[in-house]
């Protein structure tokens, strides 16, 4: 998708880039699904645990539907209680726990069941509101599986973009996951990667050292997955193999952008010929090929400070709004920006995922029932 500006003359767009939608029940699935696969799904669900408690749980309460079912799982709550409220011009859907079947060991499962959302994404919310565009799912355990899906799934005109989680058993520069990036570029699909799997089903520890013993200290600290995928895709050449694929990193936090870049160009400075597919600095690729969201996004005492952090690294152009609605840690998108110039604010709350995305339309509200 083409790197375009928005109209000035047009009052700015405000995108959500991070909004997690459910499933009201799991019977929902079961006419997109086999038959083999439904005792499973209705008994184990993803099979994919989490091991940490959180006493604030991750579903806000007050985004249940009024007529129940999990936060999130409604169409026709979720364009009242977020779409209307904030006064969107478009939300990404990037589902909820569909998200971790790439790390349950039956990959046959994992792709039964990824597929099966997809089409119920495309038939239950992509149906409902021209302000919902959607992420497809893919279980990346299985890369030419998920290719296919890619070329499937991904023509269709709401959906934007390829998702999948971070918690893996390879970093993502390896030439095992290749297959994906060739269809995504193919299709013109970004591939946003997703947090929250990290030390969950086959993907190991979710840090080098170990386990961390609660929640706290496991949310801290997944920025560092982050760095780990992205250093990868650049060294291994991924961007140089790929030149039209563009990455997205949510929830990831941004802070950490700079010391990466930093670092990476001075090693390869000494260390470039154990590299000799780069032709340019590390740097130059993330600036070129890496999108950031802003949910969580960090708050220092001196707010000037993180406005700083962006320039130094170029990624004015490179950072987008996110709600991560209905999750605990939503934020506000009237207030996060607050105290960010007006020029990067714009771009971050709807300008720069205009330009990757394609959406430089306002949409009407639609007319009668959602």
């Amino acid at each position: 998708m083409e790197d375009n500006k928005v109209a000035s003359d047009c009052k700015p767009l405000l995108i959500d880039t991070d909004v997690h939608n459910g499933i009201q029940h799991p019977n929902d699935l079961l006419p997109y699904m086999e038959k083999p696969w439904h005792k499973q799904w209705i008994g184990a669900g993803t099979g994919v645990g989490q091991p940490y408690y959180t006493p604030v749980g991750v579903l806000r309460r007050d985004a249940i539907p009024e007529d129940g079912g999990l936060s999130g799982s409604s169409p026709v709550f979720m364009v009242k209680d977020h779409i209307e409220r904030y006064g969107f011009d478009y939300v990404i859907l990037t589902g909820q726990n569909v998200l971790e079947l790439s790390l349950n060991p039956d990959i046959d499962y994992g792709n039964a069941v990824t597929s099966a959302y997809n089409q119920y994404l495309l038939d239950h919310w992509l149906s409902a509101d021209p302000r919902f565009k959607g992420a497809l799912v893919i279980n990346h355990s299985d890369p030419h599986y998920a290719a296919k899906e890619i070329v499937r799934v991904g023509g269709h005109p709401d959906i934007v973009e390829v998702v999948m989680c971070s918690g893996s058993t390879r970093l993502y520069g390896s030439r095992f996951f290749h297959p994906i990036y060739e269809a995504a570029e193919q299709m013109g699909l970004p591939v946003a990667i997703h947090p929250g799997t990290e030390g969950r089903g086959i993907a190991g520890a979710p840090t080098p050292s170990g386990y961390p013993s609660r929640y706290m200290e496991w949310h801290n600290i997944l920025p560092t997955n982050y760095m780990a995928h992205i250093n990868s895709m650049v060294c291994e050449g991924v961007f140089e193999k790929y030149p039209g694929l563009k990455v997205v990193a949510i929830e990831g936090g941004i802070a950490w952008l700079p010391h990466l870049m930093w670092r990476m160009d001075k090693n390869y400075k000494a260390l470039r010929d154990t590299t000799p597919w780069l032709k340019r600095l590390p740097s130059e690729y993330i600036r070129e090929h890496v999108y950031l969201t802003t949910q969580p996004i960090e708050e220092p005492s001196v707010p000037e400070h993180l406005v700083q952090l962006i320039q130094m690294c170029g990624a004015e152009d490179r950072i987008m709004y996110s709600s991560d609605y209905p999750h605990w840690d939503f934020d506000h998108p009237k207030l996060v920006l607050s105290s960010f110039p007006k020029d990067i604010r714009v771009k971050i709350q709807g300008g720069n995922a205009a330009a990757l995305y394609g959406l430089h339309k306002k949409q009407d509200e639609p007319k009668g029932e959602v």
